[in-house]
């Protein structure tokens, strides 16, 4: 009989995470449905259904991310895939404000610093706690694999094209805080080379999200259907790839 993996997805009370949750529980993962809210995490959880649990889990607050890897230590002894989702884009954008807009008022020489901090502190330095409290039971998993959701317009071969369709909008908050984050897994890629351990990048489509004030042209469905996908690959599947729909390889 073949055992249930066991999953933690980070930021999974709404958006790509909760879009993911709910299809690997279908595909027969138990999983950990992570959020900073206990209320949003249980919520999320009832309505994913049997298989998903709520686990509160701040990636910005190391105590709540070891209290985390306890939980899923004391249950389960290990995990079998983590999907490090949880980002923000801003603390203040105002309403109404196209992505455009935001872009103007964050360009570097304008941005704030404490805003720039803020965003990296989720999307950089919390994807990295995640992985150094749960790398020892990634270890005691026999089919371990790590996925981080990045996002294309952090790719630095891409916006130094000027055909690059976004590359107006890069700056140093969002954009900047995945080109970080794709640095950091690259790392983490080379680190766990011969381990075993697999780590895969991400970015999903333009999805309409909050992430982006709902701005996105894609479904939460579809635009999540990378993350799935890479999720889902079994032992023999590929591992330091960065990849968009189809396993479209996305340059660094």
């Amino acid at each position: 009989m073949t055992e249930t993996r066991i999953a933690l997805v980070t930021g999974a009370n709404q958006g790509v995470g909760f879009q993911v949750a709910k299809e690997l529980v279908a595909h027969g993962v138990s999983v950990f449905v992570g959020s900073r809210d206990p209320g949003r995490g249980e919520a999320a959880a009832r309505a994913i259904g049997p298989g998903a649990r709520a686990l509160r889990i701040d990636v910005t607050d190391r105590a709540s991310i070891d209290a985390a890897a306890e939980t899923i230590r004391g249950e389960f002894g290990r995990l079998d895939l983590l999907v490090n989702n949880a980002a923000i884009s801003n603390t203040g954008r105002k309403p109404g404000i196209s992505i455009e807009e935001h872009a103007r008022s964050t360009a570097p020489s304008n941005v704030s610093l404490d805003e720039v901090r803020a965003v990296w502190e989720t999307n950089v330095f919390g994807v990295l706690a995640v992985y150094q409290a749960m790398l020892p039971l990634l270890r005691a998993s026999s089919d371990a694999r790590i996925v981080n959701v990045s996002s294309g317009v952090g790719s630095l071969t891409r916006n130094a094209d000027p055909a690059f369709p976004y590359r107006a909008i890069f700056g140093p908050v969002y954009p900047a805080s995945k080109t970080a984050l794709n640095a950091i897994s690259l790392a983490m890629m080379i680190e766990l080379e011969g381990t075993g351990i697999k780590l895969n990048l991400v970015s999903p489509a333009f999805t309409s999200t909050n992430l982006n004030g709902y701005a996105g042209t894609e479904s939460v469905e579809d635009g999540s259907r990378e993350v799935v996908r890479v999720a889902l690959l079994g032992p023999d599947g590929p591992t330091g790839t960065f990849t968009g729909w189809e396993a479209a390889p996305i340059p660094w």
